[in-house]
């Protein structure tokens, strides 16, 4: 009956207009909670942070390397374009169920409403857990793909015929990354009230770079051009996997950089209109990432080198743009706006991983939560929450020491955790006829219910796909995926704390 009530009060709010921010505040109590958080953000802005979060340019750029082992050119282009549309259903899924539950919680609070009273807790604890690391291993990797990248732009200059000027050892590589994610948290925190319009700067940014970058490389294009059969239907693996199952395997590429998708729900409590934005604000970045993928990736194909080459190389595009244009100064200059997207990138990472904390803490889930669910009024962000989350990302780093292949682990088990964190409300909303999403201003009809499925098959092709290593045999231990290694740790630590401290005093969220 409370439920009942609960999602009628939900739905009359949204039925009055629910527009400005003092409607979302009554929204937000009437779901339980008290307002902490200004509502800076419009819908616009809203969607320019969502596509912040993927900075699809950027994330494709780093992870190239996976799709030019798996497949070529048919896993770099068509793997995006099927990723893509999978993608989709998924945002249009989670939309929904926002409409009906717009809370900074995201899919924790929303799996806890949705699920049966007697599994509700578990079912939340789930995946809240699954959420909070999600961003942060996210937010780790953006900052550590960062870094890699930055090494790999530093060594399109040479001090010898292929030897970068940057050696990239161990301890450089992490004092890089930990500038990356001190500065990305300085920013977050320090500048809270101008970071959407940040993140509209990065819109033109983007654009403009790609524009000039694309251009570039294809009107040059020192070593010559690829056909255009050979840029859509060139298949060749290096991995050592089967055809069928390296394509698969090189979706890693495309499904890290859409695995933001869901992060925007935490921001929902800073959005004048959460109910109808954010679901918007969701479908409409994917649809725009998808042409903006497709603008930077096709380019790109047409002036590929040497793919065997390539695939030795951590970050490839770098080499990709010096071999185009003949000249390291000029590839320098055309990777610097993917850079300065890469630090915008890490900037609404952080952000939004802060507010996935936090939310979490408030439920008293989190160890030491009385610390981490606390906002600072004078900056108006949780600035505990963090620095909870730059701790455990900086400590995470240190893997890095003993395996060079760290950012396989951080980027696969942010895939894998936030896929399965989408994938429970969408669960028990499927379990539960659809019956609440119905009420809410984004509901789908029977379109849902294809969107609905597509997401929960994805989620499971996903959660052993990203355990794999990109490449067989693995005779060197470095370069295994410890992704599975990472999800397992924060796994113990979830159900250990549950035991200790939830199963007595964890009552969800308030309802």
């Amino acid at each position: 009956m409370a439920d009942l009530d609960q999602k009628k009060r939900s739905s009359e709010i949204r039925e009055d207009g629910g527009t400005d921010s003092a409607s979302a505040d009554q929204l937000l109590v009437s779901l339980g909670y008290t307002p902490e958080l200004s509502r800076n953000r419009s819908t616009l802005q809203v969607a320019f942070m969502s596509f912040v979060l993927a900075s699809i340019p950027y994330g494709l750029a780093t992870t190239l390397y996976y799709p030019l082992v798996g497949g070529g050119p048919v896993n770099i282009i068509w793997g995006w374009v099927a990723v893509s549309m999978i993608i989709l259903c998924v945002a249009s899924s989670l939309g929904e169920i926002t409409s009906v539950y717009p809370t900074a919680g995201g899919v924790y609070y929303q799996t806890f409403m949705l699920a049966p009273p007697r599994w509700r807790r578990i079912a939340a604890w789930v995946c809240g857990w699954l959420y909070v690391v999600g961003n942060v291993t996210i937010t780790l990797a953006v900052n550590f793909g960062t870094t890699l990248f930055l090494v790999g732009c530093v060594n399109v200059f040479e001090t010898a015929d292929g030897v970068g000027v940057l050696p990239g050892e161990p301890y450089q590589v992490f004092l890089i990354f930990m500038g990356i994610t001190l500065l990305c948290n300085a920013v977050s925190s320090l500048c809270n009230r101008w970071l959407p319009i940040l993140d509209t700067f990065a819109i033109f940014w983007t654009f403009a770079g790609v524009i000039a970058m694309m251009v570039c490389i294809l009107v040059i294009a020192k070593e010559g051009r690829h056909n255009a059969s050979w840029v859509f239907t060139h298949f060749e693996t290096n991995s050592g996997w089967q055809p069928g199952w390296s394509f698969v395997v090189g979706l890693l590429h495309a499904a890290y950089a859409t695995s933001s998708t869901g992060m925007i729900i935490s921001m929902c409590e800073e959005v004048r209109s959460p109910a109808t934005q954010v679901p918007k604000a969701m479908v409409l970045t994917i649809c725009i990432n998808t042409i903006a993928g497709i603008a930077f990736l096709v380019p790109l194909v047409f002036v590929l080198p040497d793919i065997p080459g390539l695939v030795t190389l951590a970050q490839p595009v770098p080499a990709i743009i010096k071999s185009a244009v003949g000249s390291s100064g000029g590839a320098f200059g055309l990777l610097i706006p993917l850079l300065v997207l890469a630090i915008i990138c890490g900037i609404g990472c952080t952000t939004a991983a802060s507010r996935c904390v936090y939310a979490f803490a408030r439920d008293g889930a989190i160890p030491g939560s009385k610390w981490w669910r606390k906002v600072n009024t004078s900056l108006d962000v949780p600035l505990n929450a963090m620095m909870l989350s730059m701790v455990v990302q900086i400590a995470l780093g240190l893997i890095y020491f003993g395996s060079s292949a760290a950012f396989n682990a951080f980027s696969g088990v942010g895939v894998i955790a936030l896929t399965a964190s989408y994938a429970a409300p969408i669960l028990v909303s499927i379990l539960d006829g659809r019956k609440t999403v119905r009420t809410g201003s984004f509901f789908l009809g029977p379109l849902g219910w294809f969107c609905n499925i597509v997401a929960i098959a994805w989620s499971l092709l996903a959660i052993p796909l990203f355990c794999m290593p990109s490449t067989v045999p693995v005779d060197d231990p470095s370069l295994m995926n410890y992704a599975s290694v990472v999800f397992v740790g924060f796994t113990v630590i979830s159900v250990g704390w549950y035991l200790i401290h939830g199963r007595e005093n964890y009552i969800g969220p308030p309802a």
